[in-house]
């Protein structure tokens, strides 16, 4: 019988050893499996993540370099709108240099002193021309009721005439070179340059 009892006694602990082997096998295998399935989780957040980073840093680089791209842009259109409004004002100027050479622009002098000439009354004055019509310039002396002295200005490359009063602290332009320039401003303002 003792044999009984301890047969007994060794079956119950290879028993109760082979359920919690069992038992412990079940929770290896659950504890793994959560495990793995924690570690595909994670390692899907951080692909994610990874993906969503490596987009964000793309899309930075191509919105970089769009707005490098699009200054750059921008400066080419600013520059040539530039050389097209110098040639435009230079073509301009070469035809208002032409005209100095006609009896039209002698009239037109005439007109301007007439006008200047109305502007200061009886006040003594300077008329600034441009080298080129110092000697018409002489002429212009007799629309002004005070006295006038002419003088060249080398800062009147077309034409025309400048009139000074000092009693009156006025200038008064009616030169070729500052018309064209009020032009300019109006034609950057209205003209629709396109480059293409």
């Amino acid at each position: 019988m003792p044999n009984n009892k301890t047969d007994n006694f060794l079956k119950a602990i290879k028993k109760y050893a082979k359920a919690q082997k069992t038992a412990m096998q079940g929770e290896v295998k659950q504890l793994k499996t959560e495990r793995l399935k924690e570690a595909e989780e994670k390692a899907q957040r951080d692909s994610e993540r990874l993906i969503k980073d490596k987009l964000q840093e793309k899309r930075n680089q191509q919105t970089s370099w769009l707005a490098t791209k699009t200054q750059e842009g921008q400066r080419e259109l600013f520059v040539e709108r530039v050389k097209m409004t110098e040639s435009i004002f230079g073509k301009a100027a070469d035809k208002l240099k032409e005209f100095t050479e006609t009896d039209a622009y002698t009239q037109k002098l005439s007109d301007s002193a007439k006008e200047i000439a109305g502007f200061f009354g009886d006040k003594a004055c300077v008329l600034y021309v441009n080298e080129h019509d110092l000697g018409t310039a002489e002429s212009l002396k007799q629309f002004f009721a005070g006295s006038v002295e002419v003088k060249a200005d080398k800062t009147i490359k077309i034409g025309g005439i400048k009139g000074y009063c000092a009693d009156m602290a006025i200038i008064a332009d009616e030169t070729l070179d500052s018309k064209l320039e009020a032009q300019r401003e109006w034609f950057i303002e209205n003209a629709t340059l396109s480059v293409l």
